[in-house]
């Protein structure tokens, strides 16, 4: 038995475990036949977006959720960021990208719901916006828009000129 410095038993050696690469797991992963009918879905339009999202209205929470985009705007994955209170949800650069790194994503559109049923963006939503925007120019993904949803209504970033 070996002693440690103190006359303790020494813990005992580790390991090197070798772990399989990230990219390796999302490079082989697979669409499963019961996948839902948007995996492979192309965004063109934000209207498409809120027809997806258009039941975050019934939220009573505010959601912040990001779509990981590939090169021709297909979803490549679905990542739900935050779930906040009535009016407000605490987003950070880093908890939108990390996810987005290992997904590879080319671009990343931003979804949050109001559930006020008003989707004007505070100012906090046009502050956060730009900083993801700063920051996914930094990594080289590319923010394509931010939809807010509201009662049978949304508001794009991009088509109010915020983005």
């Amino acid at each position: 038995m070996n002693l440690d410095l103190f006359g303790e038993p020494a813990a005992p050696t580790t390991k090197r475990i070798f772990i399989k690469s990230i990219e390796a797991r999302y490079r082989n992963e697979v669409v499963r036949d019961d996948a839902p009918q948007w995996v492979s879905m192309r965004f063109t339009q934000p209207q498409q977006v809120f027809e997806m999202f258009r039941d975050l209205r019934l939220e009573t929470k505010e959601h912040f959720i990001v779509l990981h985009l590939d090169g021709k705007n297909r979803i490549v994955c679905f990542d739900r960021v935050s779930i906040g209170s009535l009016n407000q949800a605490i987003v950070h650069s880093r908890e939108v990208f990390k996810t987005a790194c290992l997904s590879n994503a080319a671009a990343v559109l931003l979804v949050h719901n109001h559930p006020t049923g008003d989707p004007t963006p505070s100012q906090e939503d046009i502050a956060i916006t730009r900083r993801l925007k700063e920051s996914g120019e930094i990594l080289g993904i590319k923010v394509l828009d931010h939809i807010i949803v509201g009662d049978d209504e949304f508001l794009s970033f991009v088509e109010r000129g915020l983005l």
